[in-house]
């Protein structure tokens, strides 16, 4: 207000808005999408998980243990029952991995891959192998 008492705007207060002309008006969409939240950090959150998710590390068998394992194998070579198999995988992103327990038959042990394959499709390296258990 100006020191006479009256409203300086009165003149324009009625006047409609001047769009531009000059460019296409902005979507709605497009529009909200400035006022969105912004990740500074992208990826950030992804590697934080990454980082605290938890991997065992491989603990190779003593040549005890090792040996019982190669006689199941044997015995396993020719029968063909249910058998419980405990192995490690390692991981593909990180150092470590997990151990993975696999229980069904054996379809066919290729020793020349060290790789025993289950009926249900699933591969086992025998060089992994931790535990080896028949199922009754």
């Amino acid at each position: 207000m100006d020191d006479t008492g009256k409203n300086s705007y009165e003149d324009i207060i009625d006047l409609p808005y001047p769009f531009p002309t000059s460019r296409p008006r902005m979507s709605m969409y497009d529009r909200a999408a400035q006022f969105g939240s912004f990740a500074a950090l992208t990826g950030h959150e992804e590697a934080i998980e990454e980082k605290a998710r938890f991997t065992s590390t491989w603990v190779e068998p003593d040549e005890t243990v090792k040996e019982e394992l190669n006689r199941k194998l044997q015995i396993i070579m020719h029968d063909s029952g249910s058998y419980s198999f405990t192995y490690f995988v390692p991981d593909e992103r990180k150092s470590g991995g997990s151990y993975e327990t696999v229980k069904g038959q054996v379809k066919k042990i290729d020793s020349i891959r060290r790789i025993i394959h289950m009926l249900d499709g699933t591969n086992i390296p025998i060089d992994y192998i931790a535990e080896i258990e028949q199922l009754r």
